[in-house]
């Protein structure tokens, strides 16, 4: 039995909505399963409860449950973080004035942020402790708390000037053969180029690799049309095909998994970089082909700015024996990424918005082990929709590392490991591409697109983080980039043992 299908199922009643499992108690052949959660309740609740329960214990048991709510004030949370630090790490409580302890409440749970100096970085660090507080604060409260440290040695003021942008380094596309070519539109391409190059507008250029996603659909006019998603394994490209009345039929025999070759101009369309498909064709990348990597500084050989700390999942894994990670993922090492931004522009050619917020965690034998979180420099004020769908203000990026100082820890944080993120191949790869380049750290790392897995294991109404961690049954605070990237983690291990391996 699982522990999230068990939740799943509690949570269906409105009451226990964001309901947690604590432990079980077993006591002679019965097992009781203790729940928390931070509405009223009613007897109705925690019969349904126990009747749900009484399905996930073995045969000749008996189970039930017990539920108590628990609903934490801001004081309450803070309390509990100061509490905590003075067991667990009395050095650090020295330095740390409980009032200043911020704290923030959502929905689902909420934040606390640890004040304290520049200097004691790498130490706190090094310590675990927003991992231990985590841990404790997952026991005693409903919902999901996340910690940060916020560093800074100087004073709130004003927002610095935005600097002029350092010159761009010219990176030249690569291009691999096409190989097995059968004509449908009879473009006869030798060569595709990466789409992760496809940066500027070029004409006549073609891209191959497989189709992730492939329907038929039809204009106003009632013509016919296909609207397909192809992946290379360095990016993913979405448009659309017009086809052509001698070849419709041909076009409408292809499936998702198929490769096929794209020809046609890559073209500034209101503002942004958009791909016209004119031909499509059969062809594949050579067989065993491995993305030629660019040339790029050497990995750091130490952290300067934001310092890894490990991360654990008490609430919601492992408590019935889940099922095992296939193999072939067990045995690589995954960074599953996610970021906020000023906007959402991931164009360079019509001005990039700039990373405020990058957050990570790394999966090591199939277990989310690592946690990588920070918040980035921003010379520029916030736009008020920015602040309203994050939460993030100008005041708390005051201190903030820059975005060069950031990408270089984050490249060695990604050293050996593949990358993960949600609709990453159109948003997060890309700033993560952008801005690397300009510190000449090259991410050339295998990509992996938890929107496009689950487009093609899952039957949902949507593709969105927050629809596939409900279709999951986990809860976590959208719209922040650690939050996004650990549900992100636990979604893509889902996934991966849905579809047998990566």
């Amino acid at each position: 039995m699982k522990s999230k299908e068990f939740l799943q199922e509690i949570r269906r009643a409105e009451n226990l909505e964001h309901a947690v499992l604590t432990k079980l108690e077993v006591a002679g052949n019965t097992v009781t399963f203790c729940l928390v959660t931070d509405r009223g309740y009613s007897g109705e609740d925690v019969a349904y409860a126990s009747s749900v329960a009484a399905r996930y214990v073995p045969a000749g048991f008996c189970g039930k449950a017990s539920v108590r709510k628990s609903v934490p004030s801001e004081e309450g949370v803070r309390r509990a973080v100061a509490d905590i630090l003075a067991r667990r790490f009395p050095a650090l409580a020295a330095f740390v004035v409980p009032d200043e302890i911020a704290v923030e409440q959502d929905a689902g749970g909420g934040r606390f942020y640890i004040p304290a100096g520049e200097n004691d970085r790498a130490l706190l660090a090094a310590d675990g402790a927003l991992d231990r507080v985590h841990e404790e604060l997952e026991r005693m409260f409903c919902g999901t708390w996340y910690g940060e440290f916020r560093f800074s040695d100087r004073e709130k003021g004003e927002i610095e000037q935005e600097d002029l942008p350092p010159a761009e380094r010219i990176l030249a596309p690569r291009f691999f053969p096409v190989t097995g070519f059968e004509a449908i539109d009879g473009a006869s391409p030798q060569r595709a180029i990466y789409i992760a190059d496809l940066t500027k507008e070029t004409a006549g250029v073609t891209v191959c690799g497989a189709l992730t996603y492939f329907e038929e659909r039809l204009t106003k006019t009632g013509k016919p049309y296909f609207s397909l998603t192809v992946t290379d394994g360095t990016g993913s490209l979405r448009c659309s095909y017009f086809s052509k009345k001698a070849t419709l039929e041909k076009v409408r025999a292809l499936k998702a998994g198929t490769s096929v070759c794209l020809t046609g101009d890559n073209e500034l369309f209101n503002g942004a970089l958009s791909f016209r498909v004119r031909q499509i064709d059969l062809g594949a990348a050579p067989e065993g082909f491995v993305p030629e990597a660019r040339p790029s500084r050497p990995v750091p050989a130490q952290y300067r700015a934001v310092f890894p700390a490990p991360a654990s999942d008490l609430v919601q894994g492992g408590m019935f024996g889940e099922t095992a990670v296939p193999e072939s993922v067990a045995r690589r090492k995954f960074v599953v990424l996610d970021i906020e931004t000023t906007g959402l522009n991931a164009n360079p050619a019509a001005g990039m918005d700039r990373i405020i917020e990058l957050g990570a965690a790394k999966i090591e034998g199939g277990r989310i082990t690592e946690r990588f979180s920070t918040f980035v420099a921003c010379p520029v004020r916030l736009p008020e929709e920015i602040v309203r769908l994050t939460g993030i203000t100008d005041d708390m990026l005051v201190g903030a590392p820059a975005i060069g100082d950031v990408i270089a820890d984050f490249y060695r944080f990604c050293d050996g490991a593949e990358l993960v993120a949600h609709n990453g191949f159109l948003f997060d790869f890309k700033f993560i591409r952008y801005y690397g380049e300009k510190e000449d750290f090259l991410f050339g790392h295998r990509m992996h697109d938890t929107l496009l897995l689950s487009q093609e294991l899952l039957r949902l109404s949507n593709y969105k983080l927050d629809t596939i961690a409900a279709y999951y049954g986990f809860t976590f605070n959208h719209h922040r980039a650690y939050d996004d990237a650990f549900v992100t983690a636990k979604i893509f291990l889902e996934l991966a043992k849905k579809k047998g391996g990566i």
